[in-house]
């Protein structure tokens, strides 16, 4: 029977645990003493002695009922051996039906219990089953899944305690990075495509700053401002926050100038370090991450983490806008045979810290609402809290590994945990607390769509690399990709920016031209008067001085003011279209 096989329950085809059949030593024409007439003698002469009993113990009935909740009939992931008092049981598989990852998941556990060998258990075989899969890999130490795994004693006890049979194998992978800071396929997205909800997130604004963002926005695209990149949305508030835009400001809604410049100066900062990298052209295409390999495998696309780890905000939105991205672009597919695309969200506490009402509205949407569109996310944390309750109900697959309880406020946590998970034999508060490195307990749902018993698992090991792969290695690697020339060097088209610099360009350049009109026409009357004077007449001289003296006088200055900002409204107004008429 294959690994991939389900292992029928019940005691007819279970192995016994001494490794000694109970019909051991048997051959036809003999029999037991537990023969029929119970002597132990020979049958007599022309008869047949029936075929021996060779079945093995049974598993223990409680272990017995939860290795039958896991025998599924079509595909599945093998994620181990079930644990039960203390023994690991290779013949009780555990595993998740193909069918059921669009169904999402999380893995959660303290940290170095192994959730990232858990990740890449499930990405690897995921992949070998033709599922892309896309997953973040923060600190540099999953680049190794493209690899064949390397052979040890570790590997070798694990693979025999779990009835695994290991064989070193590597995965096709792609490899990005945001913005190109890092190996990698430059990963970028448009302002317009990011959107005011996530930008918000980034800049860490707060509701009112959030909804006023969105106002901007919305001017930009009346106005046919492209926003492309983090100067043009920056170029877009400096002029509504001038003297000019300020009469364009009180026509998008109650935006206050206080606010605009707050986002204004949260824009600056962001720039300042170094974030204008993440934004422009060309914008990354999502439906990227759902290409197979030429053999049939899915591809693995490994977003390259460690060179902006001190930046969480940033990188756990751009995964939420990859996702919402796939949300808006795929079809309706409804329940699939197996995912089109199974996203892993690392880190997955950065995501949700400090969120605004409106996003984590729109995160609980679009994964209650991403599984009909055939993809499946699961969410990597250290613990089950880490996760708003809303987007938790959506999750139906959990791995988690051990928890520690050494303050008061683990304790909870750890009873909070326990209450998430269905009625379980085992007791889950002392279970939690004393799993191994590699060790989880796990419940996911069945081919039904029903909740699996709630299993203790020895997880297998990992058939790719558990580590990362040398730099010389990804840089071929990356370079290699049919992705690279695509993306790889940053266009600036025009937009916003230039077209609000050429635009401030020409009313610049239209006030000057009018100061030098005035200027000359101002100084021809003056020549003109000087010419009448110089005839010896003393009228014109009269009428010179009066006219110097009313040009020269406050009033008419001020009124002269006055005239020219006006002028200059109506010129701005006609550019942007929304001259009265």
């Amino acid at each position: 029977m294959s690994d991939s096989e389900p292992i029928p329950a019940g005691p007819a085809n279970a192995k016994p645990s001494s490794g000694v059949d109970a019909g051991a030593g048997l051959t036809p024409g003999t029999a037991a003493s537990s023969a029929p007439g119970g002597t132990g003698d020979a049958f007599p002469t022309g008869t047949t002695a029936p075929e021996p009993v060779t079945t093995a113990p049974a598993l223990p009935a409680p272990a017995l009922e939860i290795a039958a909740g896991y025998a599924f009939a079509g595909p599945a992931l093998d994620l181990g051996a079930l644990v039960w008092d203390g023994q690991c049981l290779p013949d009780a598989q555990i595993r998740i039906p193909l069918g059921m990852l669009n169904r999402h998941g999380l893995v959660a556990g303290a940290t170095g219990t192994g959730k990232t060998k858990t990740l890449q258990l499930i990405a690897e075989q995921l992949a070998a089953q033709g599922v892309p899969v896309f997953l973040a890999d923060i600190k540099g130490d999953v680049s190794g899944i493209s690899a064949a795994g390397e052979p040890s004693h570790r590997v070798s006890q694990r693979s025999a305690e779990v009835g695994q049979e290991w064989r070193a194998t590597g995965c096709p992978s792609e490899f990005y990075a945001l913005g190109g800071i890092g190996p990698g396929i430059p990963l970028r997205a448009t302002i317009t495509g990011f959107g005011p909800v996530l930008l918000s997130k980034c800049l860490q604004l707060n509701q009112t700053q959030e909804q006023s963002l969105g106002l901007i926005f919305h001017y930009a695209d009346q106005k046919g401002l492209e926003l492309v990149d983090l100067k043009d949305l920056r170029a877009v508030v400096t002029f509504l926050t001038s003297d000019e835009g300020k009469q364009e400001l009180k026509t998008i809604g109650g935006l206050s100038t206080t606010t605009a410049g707050v986002i204004l100066r949260a824009l600056t900062a962001f720039e300042q370090q170094g974030m204008g990298d993440f934004f422009g052209e060309p914008e990354f295409d999502s439906s990227e991450l759902l290409r197979t390999a030429p053999d049939g495998r899915g591809l693995v696309s490994v977003l390259e983490l460690p060179a902006v780890q001190d930046k969480p905000h940033l990188f756990s939105t751009f995964l939420m806008w990859l996702l919402a991205d796939l949300f808006q672009d795929l079809p309706e597919v409804g329940d699939v045979e197996k995912p089109k695309l199974v996203f892993f969200f690392d880190e997955a506490h950065l995501l949700f810290s400090g969120a605004s009402k409106a996003f984590l509205e729109a995160i609980t949407q679009t994964v209650r609402l991403i599984r009909s569109k055939g993809v499946g996310v699961f969410f990597v944390t250290q613990t089950p809290k880490d996760v708003p309750s809303d987007v938790l109900a959506q999750l139906g697959n959990r791995v988690q590994h051990a928890l520690r309880a050494f303050t008061p406020d683990d304790q909870k946590a750890l009873k909070s945990t326990v209450r998430t998970f269905p009625h379980s034999a085992y007791d889950l508060e002392e279970l939690l607390t004393s799993l191994g490195t590699g060790e989880a307990v796990v419940t996911v749902l069945s081919e039904k769509g029903a909740p699996t018993p709630v299993a203790a698992t020895r997880l297998r090991a990992p058939e790719s690399l558990m580590g990362p792969i040398d730099a010389a290695a990804l840089d071929k690697a990356v370079k290699a990709s049919v992705l690279y020339s695509r993306y790889a060097n940053a266009v600036d088209r025009e937009s916003a920016y230039e077209k609000l610099t050429a635009q401030e360009a020409e009313t610049q350049a239209r006030k000057d031209a009018e100061a030098q009109a005035a200027e000359a026409e101002k100084a021809a009357k003056a020549e003109k008067a000087a010419a009448r004077g110089s005839g010896g007449r003393g009228k014109p001289k009269e009428d010179a001085s009066v006219v110097e003296q009313v040009v020269g006088s406050g009033i008419f200055k001020s009124l002269a003011r006055s005239v020219g900002t006006q002028l200059g409204r109506e010129i701005s107004r006609s550019l942007f279209g929304t001259r009265r008429r």
